[in-house]
């Protein structure tokens, strides 16, 4: 294995080193944060990120002040989140499923960019923002609905333009007393985005899911995660156990570094970019 720094001359030569080991071989690719943040999503983890306290679904589940609190900065963020749009390296994933190259992505990203770009297997290991859930009856609703709920419900409620922004769509907001929580439209329960919280479980169907994609592959790609979450590290040591190469591209260290077959420490959307550019020929 090769960790390479993202400097010039010497991150090309590691790409290339990448572009080998791929070469032939059907693509599994797994992504994080750091692919969207390109789309103008912050990274979680990424150097530099702002500490966060993110929202527990305990908290979510018993503790209507912190529902409430959530629901207005998740509302307040929804607006920028959802016009986020697709960058190089989500476009560069779906190029490579267009081509016959990968059997798709998994993502633990929330932001249904990936599904935007034009990619058609994508396993959102975490769930999606474009969909909220009834915790009651299970009755599904589109998020762009219930954000027009919320509007008519709360008229005092301003999206300021350039709302500061976190992985997960949410911002904090300057109060919450007035705030009227949608509920189910069907039975009066509680709804819930359709997105992991932290102290939740990754649905165990939806890993079988992303381990399929795995298995039916004869390569590894993970783009813009450190791995910190277990999820991550899982898939990683069931291709290694195939003796799979294992691409990581990242700005920074991971948790599977040392596991990599070729390490690029760059910016993903220019590497997934030069994948989906030389690998079709490389067959």
């Amino acid at each position: 294995m090769v960790l390479v720094t993202h400097e010039g001359s010497l991150a090309t030569a590691q790409v290339g080193r990448a572009i080998d080991a791929l070469a032939g071989r059907s693509l599994a690719i797994l992504t994080g944060a750091g692919v969207s943040t390109d789309s103008g999503i912050p990274d979680y983890r990424g150097q530099g990120a702002p500490t966060r306290t993110p929202m527990t679904a305990q908290q979510f589940l018993t503790d209507a002040a912190a529902r409430r609190r959530y629901w207005v900065g998740s509302h307040l963020g929804w607006k920028a989140f959802s016009s986020a749009q697709p960058n190089l390296g989500h476009t560069a994933i779906a190029r490579l499923e267009a081509s016959g190259l990968s059997t798709g992505v998994v993502t633990q990203n929330v932001d249904g960019l990936h599904v935007r770009a034009g990619s058609s297997r994508v396993v959102e290991l975490h769930g999606t923002m474009r969909r909220v859930l009834c915790t009651r009856c299970g009755q599904v609703f589109d998020r762009r609905d219930i954000a027009e709920r919320v509007e008519i419900d709360n008229p005092w409620v301003a999206v300021p333009e350039n709302v500061p922004l976190g992985p997960d769509g949410d911002v904090l907001p300057a109060s919450t007393d007035d705030f009227v929580i949608p509920d189910c439209t069907v039975c009066g329960g509680m709804l819930k985005p359709d997105v992991v919280f932290f102290g939740e479980f990754i649905p165990a169907e939806k890993f079988r899911e992303a381990e399929q994609l795995v298995h039916r592959s004869e390569a590894l790609v993970v783009a813009g995660s450190s791995l910190v979450v277990n999820s991550g590290i899982r898939l990683v040591e069931r291709a290694r156990r195939r003796r799979l190469p294992v691409i990581i591209v990242n700005r920074g260290s991971t948790r599977a570094d040392a596991k990599a077959t070729v390490k690029v420490d760059a910016g993903a959307s220019e590497v997934l970019d030069a994948f989906a550019s030389a690998l079709p020929a490389a067959r």
